[in-house]
């Protein structure tokens, strides 16, 4: 059932599934894709052999509008988002999207759903979830010869309780993705092996799990959903996991821009190992739904190591996030090419 804007509290959105007024919706047969168009039914309709059911042969995109202070709306660098789509599709042997068609798809369904974006102030913002799947009659472990492209969207508050408020993780001994497999794709697979790892984490307090380097379970890679920085003490370095199994978020890069741009940081993308914690006075988690969540200790192997403080964020991810959320509320002047606007 649609949700009505005047059931929701802008105030206390969670980060949970609403069904809103219009979605889009595109098919590829006979070897092109056709016209998409904005539909209310919020059911995708496929045959019962369709690959993604029995092979997982599909990939998702998760980004955001915003609404500014003057009330416009706008999208945050989403040729970024399309290119990922592509790069996702690519390794599943599907179709790939077009940018332009996809940055349309989102132009016109924030359009229709406009009264669901949160207001400017709220925090909340406008959560966009685009998916490309393999569908028809197909029972053979084989790519599909039909997709569906479907984009739709839900007002949303942060992703972990507290948004800015540090919160503990905690590292799993078990694997997300492989380096030689699909861990750099967003597809349904991966966060399939991170479901058990993640319940284990919530269960016992912690906002998510932390994974390892599936071959010699050393270095950080990422957590089950978001990636993981650190700044150095003294505030001088951001730093990342490298890996080819992480998967290469939207945010992160932005963010490496900005610590180096903005804030006059060092950045670098690099192995880092999780016996090397204690060269960081400040943790993080990054991602398009988690935005920035500070990390206020990290659990391994028995250990609470804390960072800046479990109770306080640090000076230089409040600044970070200050300087990121600016930009994608409107607030901050936005490197070039890095905002669409909506309307």
């Amino acid at each position: 059932m649609v949700v009505k804007v005047s059931d929701i509290d802008w105030n206390s959105l969670g980060f949970d599934y609403m069904q809103l007024p219009y979605r889009y919706l595109a098919y590829y047969r006979n070897g092109k894709w056709e016209e998409g168009k904005l539909t209310e039914d919020p059911n995708l309709h496929m045959n019962e052999g369709s690959p993604i059911l029995h092979y997982g042969q599909g990939a998702f995109e998760g980004m955001k509008a915003y609404r500014t202070k003057d009330g416009s709306i706008q999208l945050f660098r989403p040729d970024r988002n399309a290119k990922r789509l592509q790069d996702s599709a690519d390794r599943v042997l599907m179709p790939e999207y077009p940018i332009e068609d996809f940055i349309n798809a989102a132009k016109q369904l924030v359009k229709a759903n406009a009264d669901y974006v949160p207001p400017y102030g709220t925090g909340g913002t406008l959560y966009i979830r685009p998916l490309l799947i393999g569908v028809g009659p197909n029972i053979g472990v084989k790519p599909a010869d039909e997709y569906i492209f479907t984009m739709f969207c839900m007002p949303v508050g942060p992703y972990f309780k507290g948004g800015l408020t540090p919160t503990n993780f905690i590292v799993m001994d078990y694997d997300r993705a492989a380096h030689k497999g699909t861990g750099q794709s967003k597809v349904g697979g991966n966060y399939a092996a991170s479901l058990k790892a993640g319940k284990y984490a919530h269960e016992h307090g912690y906002s998510d799990a932390v994974y390892l380097d599936p071959v010699e379970h050393k270095r950080i890679e990422e957590i089950g959903s978001a990636n993981f920085f650190g700044i150095t003490k003294g505030g001088k370095k951001f730093l990342t996991p490298k890996s080819p199994s992480i998967l290469p978020s939207i945010t992160k890069y932005s963010l490496l821009y900005l610590a180096k741009e903005r804030l006059g940081l060092e950045t670098e993308e690099t192995e880092i190992f999780i016996d090397d914690l204690d060269m960081f006075s400040e943790a993080g988690a990054c991602g398009t739904a988690a935005v920035i969540a500070p990390i206020g200790g990290l659990e391994y192997e028995g250990n609470l190591h804390v960072f800046y403080s479990e109770t306080e964020v640090g000076p230089v991810t409040k600044r970070l996030y200050d300087e990121l959320t600016g930009i994608q509320f409107g607030d901050v002047e936005a490197p070039e090419g890095w905002i669409v606007k909506v309307q």
